[in-house]
């Protein structure tokens, strides 16, 4: 079992999420509760984790001062997380670096372009650091070539991969979508035209099973 606070919950729709201990948010509906019981914000509980999904939810007894102020803490900091809106190469970043694997959440329109602006800009930077190092390396001579230098744009490659996917699941969440739509992009046919959709579709208005709206939307 693991404990975590209620960030959110939605009687009308019949979801929530829940801030563990381990940082992550979870997603879970009346059906998960093993007690009847009045969810709150800020309640305290445990659960069973299950692939961003919280199972076999019981209201937690009193914890220590420490440990009910770390949860109280992480579910403020989240909260002003989704609600703060930030800057093209703050957004790249924090999908990047924190939200590389989520898949849960939403993405609004500036959050999504600024993400593959910045990955575009870095490309081509690594790229031409790397022909740049393959001539240093010949020594600009007729000498034999080399393709070491593009190793560092193959490793971003590498590593850009699965939050280029998550960003463009948390769009389709933030327009009301499924994220399995993101499967189209990679389509030879509609990959340009799905890609291009997602990214100008406007954002759904309030709440929605995937989270708040994101700040910043303008309606």
């Amino acid at each position: 079992m693991m404990r975590g606070a209620v960030f959110h919950y939605d009687a009308d729709h019949d979801y929530g999420y829940i801030n563990g201990v381990d940082g992550k948010r979870y997603i879970f509906s009346r059906g998960d509760l093993t007690q009847d019981m009045a969810v709150t914000r800020g309640m305290l509980v445990e659960f069973t984790p299950d692939d961003g999904t919280a199972h076999d939810i019981i209201a937690a007894k009193p914890a220590a001062p420490s440990l009910e102020g770390n949860l109280q803490q992480r579910s403020h900091t989240a909260e002003n997380r989704s609600a703060r809106s930030m800057g093209l190469w703050g957004y790249f970043l924090r999908a990047l670096i924190d939200d590389y694997r989520n898949f849960t959440g939403r993405a609004r329109r500036k959050e999504f372009w600024a993400f593959y602006l910045w990955l575009n800009v870095v490309l081509v930077a690594l790229f031409g650091f790397g022909i740049l190092l393959n001539l240093a390396i010949s020594g600009f001579d007729d000498g034999p070539g080399t393709s070491i230098g593009y190793i560092p744009v193959l490793l971003f490659v590498l590593v850009a991969i699965l939050p280029s996917i998550a960003v463009v699941v948390r769009r389709l969440h933030d327009i009301g979508l499924t994220g399995w739509l993101v499967l189209l992009c990679y389509t030879p046919a509609l990959g340009t035209v799905a890609f291009l959709f997602f990214g100008l579709a406007p954002s759904q208005y309030g709440d929605n099973k995937w989270g708040p709206m994101p700040a910043g939307v303008r309606l």
